[in-house]
């Protein structure tokens, strides 16, 4: 069981910056995969960002050149830059560890974005 805390979320003006954090409870290189996801109020939780255990990223279209996933061993915690940020990005973020084809989630912060 891999729990997850992040942090770092909270109200932003448009156009601002916030960088969220993620720390799981094991080692972070032998995760496979930790992914920020968000779920926006009555929409569908949708995948942000991702970053493989052996260094590839990828990002949802919506947030690319804007965004940066990144990983820092010596603080086990992956980091997601959110920049130049928008109103419709208001949501609750999700941290996920995916391990060995199991999948576990954070609890989970929110970011607000006012216009």
């Amino acid at each position: 069981q891999v729990q997850l805390v992040e942090s770092g979320g909270g109200l932003v003006q448009a156009g601002g910056s916030l960088r969220l954090s993620c720390e799981p409870s094991e080692n972070i290189v032998s995760i496979n995969v930790i992914a920020w996801y968000r779920q926006a109020p009555e929409k569908q939780r949708e995948l942000v960002a991702l970053y493989t255990t052996d260094g590839s990223t990828n990002y949802a279209d919506s947030v690319k050149g804007r965004f940066t996933i990144s990983r820092d061993n010596a603080k086990n915690t992956v980091y997601l830059q959110m920049n130049s940020l928008k109103p419709e990005e208001t949501a609750v973020y999700y941290c996920t560890a995916n391990k060995f084809g199991n999948l576990y989630w954070g609890q989970g912060t929110q970011v607000t974005v006012s216009a």
